[in-house]
């Protein structure tokens, strides 16, 4: 009993005579809820799957969770000296790297290295919000700190700190980083039909037992609004798909409200009345740090940055002053819904 509430619970579903099933995999990771669904043939047995997913996201989360005090990135941020080689594991390596792509491609609308602005907005590991606003100088300050041209990422399976005060907080990547290795998992042990979800980020393989492809909602971008309120729907198939809000995390001080959605360029939350971002592409690495990064680059800069990339579609809806919504859309993205 213990070790099916440790690993999650599978639900079979049989439909007709086709000799298949449907599995769903739970769990807890990353600060989350995790689902996987499985497309099997109704006598293989997916115990050992199971605990292979449930491995595969605890190394994960042991490398690049902030609430760890003994995890890779906690390690690396505590670290003071500069100059000095940070030996990390293949998973933290690669993840930097894609990091560091990101940040070049959008002009630096991601960035890693904003721990100390995300913590002063009361966003961080005690997410408690301010009782005021952060003096200008302050923000000015730990800007000083901040930027992904204080690490070099040139060595492979090395990181090095070119200044003692910077420091990572990868939550904006890590999910979706976690979305793919599980993804993989899956696939090596022989099947080709499958979703992996974690905390809304999402990787859909093959087709539903239906035989239709998998679909996906975007929640209705409100605050107060239902989790299971769909604004629109996404059919997915072998493609990734992440999306980023300002209507979950969020603080309001003197009636005016604040995301956790920060540009690293100023300090501040966006005030840009981008409200969500949903982006399709091939891996959720990808596709998690890109829906962040359009959050802050606006509608018409995000939908250019998109644009250029290969095989990545995506979503802006911007808030207008009245309420209502306008969609910004890339023309691969609006086949698929």
């Amino acid at each position: 009993m213990k070790r099916l509430l440790l690993l999650g619970c599978i639900l079979f579903v049989a439909v007709g005579c086709n000799l298949k099933k449907e599995i769903l995999f739970t769990g807890r990771t990353m600060g989350t809820i995790y689902h996987i669904k499985v497309i099997a043939w109704f006598h293989k047995d997916l115990s050992s799957l199971e605990e292979a997913i449930a491995g595969r996201l605890q190394t994960i989360n042991q490398s690049m969770s902030t609430y760890l005090p003994d995890s890779e990135i906690s390690r690396f941020n505590a670290l003071e000296r500069t100059g000095e080689k940070f030996a990390v594991s293949e998973d933290f390596y690669h993840v930097m790297a894609v990091a560091q792509n990101l940040h070049e491609l959008t002009g630096g609308a991601w960035d890693g290295t904003v721990k100390p602005l995300v913590d002063l907005w009361g966003f961080g590991n005690k997410g408690e919000p301010p009782d005021r606003l952060p003096p200008a100088q302050t923000i000015k300050a730990l800007l000083a700190r901040t930027g992904f041209g204080h690490i070099d990422v040139s060595q492979p399976g090395y990181l090095i700190k070119n200044s003692g005060g910077v420091t990572l907080n990868l939550a904006s990547i890590a999910k979706g980083y976690g979305v793919d290795e599980v993804a993989r998992v899956v696939h090596r042990a022989g099947f080709e039909d499958f979703l992996v979800e974690i905390g809304g980020e999402v990787y859909a393989a093959g087709v539903r037992l239906d035989g239709n492809p998998w679909r996906v909602g975007i929640n209705r971008p409100e605050r107060g609004a239902p989790v299971n309120a769909v604004h629109k729907v996404v059919a997915l198939k072998n493609r990734a798909f992440a999306t980023s809000g300002d209507y979950r995390n969020y603080f309001e001080l003197d009636g005016r409200f604040y995301s956790h959605i920060l540009d690293p360029r100023t300090g501040y939350p966006v005030q840009n009345g981008v409200v969500s971002v949903s982006v399709l592409a091939d891996n959720c690495t990808l596709a998690d740090g890109l829906a962040t990064a359009v959050m802050v680059l606006g509608p018409e800069q995000g939908v250019a940055v998109m644009r250029r990339l290969e095989h990545v579609e995506g979503l802006v809806i911007v808030r207008g002053a009245h309420g209502d919504y306008r969609e910004y859309v890339t023309p691969g993205f609006r086949a698929n819904m």
